[in-house]
């Protein structure tokens, strides 16, 4: 698919337009949407990834700040509009990172905490007690684990200089990087709009799931006072406007990425699911407006909420190792020499030759939360050539996928009734028939892969009228493509019965050393 976005802005007439803020984890970057969702220009910017200690991952606040005004006012040079043409801007963020600030200047205290930072794991043990993880999921659907912003700003607390005092006299602002955007958005020192919303809130292990507000009694375990947090407002409403460049643009939606792609596929009904097909792999079930608890390794986490209507939940099911098993298959195996050449190697043959690969190169991630695990190729005979793993590796991606869609069945009693994707993956055709097949459900690409931003410019759209409803965006929703289970059931159920015997093998490899 070639890219199109310099002749498309020509030809997408005046406008209006909705523009979205995409902060992420490698880069930040701002897309111009028109009013049928089409991408009129993007502009993207990278940032630094400091390693400060094994383990440890921060971002550079301040440069982000920088950047995200760059991209801004590239993509609307791109899209040779100013200001008064964009009807709104929408934010989407990595989710977790933690920043915090100081209030009268807008100087970061301390560098932000990445989500993948494991600083906070000894804490994380030591917040347990004699509970373990499980101790706050109850109130917030998460474990206790330093993937969330809770213990990272009690890190913070601790560890830089005098930040305490000044924190519980008011002084210092806490955010995810939803919040350090808007704040600095709508004028920052100058009376920035301290705020984030009902998603990303709901992954600092702070927030209760049922009042949507924060939770006193885990401020006071955790020792972190209530003076740094934001107001908690919902996905879709007007938080401010912006000041400088974007001078009385409303600021009108946030989400965090994940649940920005849930919006953006428009899952709007319970039973609707989507699933990121990156690095690793982030499947978003939307169970309606309960929150459902998971008794199978998942997160219970905010889907989205729309002004003053009623919260949307859903079930989150996370894959450590999709993409990056193709790409260790390139980098470290050389088996391929680039990521597409997997399908034409995997497509050489009919089937996997009786292998199957479990990439669980750091433990195993949902559902089952393994960490003694390490990855194994089974089945082994002398038949088995390079195309055979390169297919095995391709279904250990899709029966990886259907392990988490049946965890969501049992957890919610909700049936899949297709999966819409996005994400790098899904290029790989020969993958998308898989994992049809694996599931048994018809999985659906989108004309519009960008579904992040697009999630955030429709919520922001929402706020303002500038869509008028949910039934207006699924009818902008359009299908690139389609994939039909073709798989007999005899077959399905025993190459499934085939991964879960090789998944077993993984476990308990490395030994607890006492």
């Amino acid at each position: 698919m070639t890219d199109t976005t310099e002749a498309a802005a020509s030809s997408h007439g005046t406008g209006p337009f909705i523009a979205a803020i995409d902060q992420g984890t490698t880069s930040s970057r701002c897309i111009v949407f028109d009013r049928d969702g089409r991408i009129v220009a993007v502009d993207q910017k990278e940032h630094e990834q400091i390693f400060p200690k094994p383990g440890w991952v921060e971002h550079d606040a301040a440069e982000i700040w920088t950047n995200v005004q760059e991209v801004v006012a590239g993509a609307l040079d791109k899209a040779g509009i100013t200001t008064a043409d964009v009807k709104a801007l929408g934010i989407t963020n990595q989710r977790e990172t933690t920043v915090l600030w100081d209030k009268a200047t807008g100087e970061p205290v301390h560098n932000a905490i990445v989500w993948q930072d494991t600083r906070t794991d000894g804490l994380c043990k030591e917040l347990g007690r004699n509970v373990g993880q499980d101790r706050f999921r109850r109130e917030t659907g998460l474990p206790l684990a330093s993937y969330f912003a809770g213990p990272k700003i009690r890190w913070m607390l601790d560890n830089v200089e005098g930040l305490r005092e000044r924190a519980e006299a008011g002084e210092i602002l806490f955010g995810t990087m939803d919040s350090w955007v808007i704040w600095n958005l709508t004028g920052g020192a100058q009376g920035g709009v301290h705020v984030t919303d009902v998603t990303n809130a709901s992954r600092t292990l702070l927030m209760n799931l049922r009042t949507l507000d924060w939770d006193d009694k885990i401020l006071s375990s955790m020792e972190i006072p209530a003076a740094v947090l934001p107001e908690i407002r919902s996905s879709a409403e007007v938080y401010g406007t912006a000041k400088g460049a974007l001078e009385g643009v409303p600021v009108a939606s946030a989400l965090g990425d994940q649940q920005a792609a849930l919006f953006g596929q428009t899952c709007f009904s319970k039973g609707e699911a989507k699933s990121t097909y990156g690095t690793g792999t982030f499947l978003l079930l939307n169970t309606g407006d309960e929150p459902v608890n998971s008794y199978n390794g998942l997160l219970t986490t905010v889907g989205y909420r729309i002004g003053d209507q009623k919260p949307v939940y859903a079930l989150e099911g996370s894959i450590a190792v999709t993409g990056s098993l193709v790409q260790w298959m390139r980098d470290q195996m050389g088996l391929i020499k680039s990521a597409a050449e997997i399908e034409t190697l995997a497509m050489s043959v009919e089937d996997n030759g009786g292998a199957y690969f479990v990439p669980a190169f750091s433990g195993l991630f949902a559902p089952y939360w393994r960490s003694d695990a390490r990855g194994v190729i089974a089945g082994l005979t002398r038949y088995v050539t390079k195309a055979h793993i390169a297919r095995a590796v391709l279904e250990a991606t899709a029966w990886q996928t259907r392990e988490i869609v049946d965890a969501m069945n049992k957890d919610s009693g909700v049936e899949l009734t297709s999966l819409k994707v996005d994400g790098g993956m899904t290029s790989n055709n020969l993958l998308m028939q898989t994992i049809a097949d694996a599931l048994d459900a018809p999985v659906v690409r989108p004309m519009v892969a960008e579904t992040t931003c697009l999630g955030a410019a429709y919520a922001a759209g929402l706020a303002v009228g500038f869509w008028q409803d949910t039934d207006e965006l699924r009818a902008n929703w359009r299908r690139a493509a389609e994939w039909t289970p073709r798989m007999d059931a005899a077959d399905r159920d025993r190459e499934y019965k085939n991964w879960l015997k090789a998944v077993e093998r993984t476990m308990g490899w490395i030994e607890e050393e006492h």
